[in-house]
């Protein structure tokens, strides 16, 4: 018999045997949500495109509703939709829903050492209790952001109202803040460390869901292909590059009984479990959880802020009226600080509006259960990874009056004041609710109202302002490019 002829017929008997044991696989989870019917072996590879997730797990959630199954090969997804939905899985049954599955890129690049992987708990922990130390809802800290703020307001003024791209000094603000958290620095707008910090950030976490490393993490085995490895881990190993540097030099020149940030206090608890057989705290996890904090505080925050700026130049009425609010409670002559967001309740309400409709993280990062659990009449088995499909709660119609349209008064009651609503869920929520929530709503009101409070901003000449549904669509393209115009505002003494 001819090689060509035995290869052949091998190959179809390792794929008829793959497919038969893909097919009992499937019957095994016959208790699982409906879902579309996955194809032999691949899966349903058209719903785990991250390019086009919400559109797609939309149009399925009509089809099948708030609960349904995905496929990523032979593995089953389970898709969580609508508020009531998700706040049953992640506040009502938290622990169960509170692991994390295996992400094979991250896996790959981290070992595990990171909040992603199966040691998240000591690190999340310890991260928690570290930040408020180092300042984290307290005065101190937000001094440093309104210190901030003046840096930014500058930068912002010497563009002398001409059309700019803010994305830079937007992210250079809010970068300094968590720099100045993980390893004390405070950089000039200007200087090249903090551009290169900001530069590999963004790359980091736009290759998370590039073509490539999504299909790396439905089809693992090509990472053990060496050039496919080296391309989807190369923004990866700049940033943590950059990030080792910073460690070496804090081993340097740390001092036990001063420490000076988050560094050195990881540092001293990597000396303090030294003596375990397999300590969670060592120089990967510090250099993997720095890399997790430094690129999402960075990123998501300064993206989250460009489209905040960007949707209130096309809403001028809106703008207004916020301008008034701050004006009246500042009078004009001192910076918002945090103690008077009760005061500006429309204030708080917008910035609280344009979160929800900018919809930054449609899913949420995967979740998964930490044991067989019977849920509305289906059973997820143990390990099964879960989405929670957070865009469906922020436009859930039951829970908000307009869901598709920019409105304020979803988060302002029939006295004009501010309500919080439950399905206000930018962050997540549960176990695994975003572990800077407080900082980033600091700095969000912070960076905000300065802004307003010292520019009013317009679109360019000759653009045509939009509607919150086209921002929206077009939100990456905005974050990316978009200019905006910042004249000064003059106050009448």
């Amino acid at each position: 018999m001819e090689l060509t002829t035995i290869l052949a017929l091998s190959i179809v008997l390792i794929l008829t045997v793959y497919i038969l044991l893909s097919w009992s696989r499937l019957n095994r989870y016959k208790s699982l949500p409906p879902g579309p019917t996955p194809i032999p072996v691949l899966g349903t590879p058209n719903y785990m495109d991250l390019r086009h997730f919400a559109v797609k797990l939309r149009k399925l959630s009509k089809e099948y509703g708030s609960v349904f199954t995905i496929w990523k090969m032979s593995e089953p997804v389970i898709v969580l939709c609508g508020f009531e939905t998700i706040n049953d899985t992640l506040i009502k049954h938290a622990e169960q829903f509170s692991a994390r599955p295996i992400i094979p890129v991250l896996e790959n690049y981290s070992k595990g050492y990171d909040f992603h992987g199966l040691r998240w708990r000591p690190f999340r922990r310890f991260t928690l209790a570290l930040l408020r130390e180092l300042g984290m809802g307290k005065r101190t800290l937000e001094l440093r952001v309104l210190e901030e703020t003046k840096y930014l307001n500058q930068a912002v003024s010497e563009t002398e109202g001409k059309p700019f791209n803010p994305s830079m000094l937007l992210s250079c603000a809010v970068g300094n803040i968590i720099s100045s958290l993980l390893f004390r620095e405070q950089f000039d707008y200007q200087d090249e460390k903090l551009r290169e910090i900001i530069l590999c950030s963004a790359r980091y976490m736009t290759n998370l869901s590039s073509p490539l490393t999504t299909l790396c993490n439905i089809v693992p085995v090509l990472l053990k292909i060496p050039f496919i490895r080296n391309k989807v881990s190369k923004d990866f190993k700049a940033i943590e590059r950059l990030v080792t540097k910073l460690v070496e030099h804090h081993k340097e020149t740390l001092n036990p009984k001063s420490p000076r940030d988050y560094i050195d206090h990881f540092l001293l608890k990597i000396k303090e479990v030294k003596h375990e057989m397999d300590p969670d705290f060592c120089d990967t996890s510090l250099v993997m959880v720095v890399v997790g904090l430094l690129t999402s505080a960075t990123e998501t925050l300064g993206s989250t802020l460009k489209f905040m700026i960007m949707l209130i130049a096309h809403y001028p009425d809106v703008q207004a009226k916020v301008q008034q609010e701050i004006d009246e409670v500042t009078k004009a002559v001192r910076p918002p600080e945090i103690m008077d967001k009760p005061q500006m309740p429309y204030t708080n309400a917008v910035i609280h509006e344009v979160q929800r409709v900018f919809d930054l993280l449609p899913a949420a990062h995967f979740h998964a259960v930490t044991e067989d659990i019977k849920f509305r009449g289906y059973t997820i088995p143990k390990g099964a990874t879960v989405i929670p499909f957070l865009s469906s709660v922020l436009t859930d119609p039951s829970q908000w009056e307009t869901p598709e349209v920019f409105n304020p008064g979803h988060f302002l009651d029939e006295d004009g004041q501010f309500r919080n609503k439950p399905a206000f869920m930018p962050f997540s929520a549960g176990k695994r609710v975003c572990l800077g929530e407080n900082l980033v709503r600091m700095e969000l009101f912070l960076f905000f109202t300065s802004l307003l409070q010292k520019f009013t901003l317009t679109l360019p000449p000759g653009t045509e302002p939009q509607d919150s549904k086209l921002l929206k669509l077009n939100k990456y393209q905005i974050i990316a490019s978009g200019e905006i115009c910042a004249e000064p505002r003059t106050f009448s003494k």
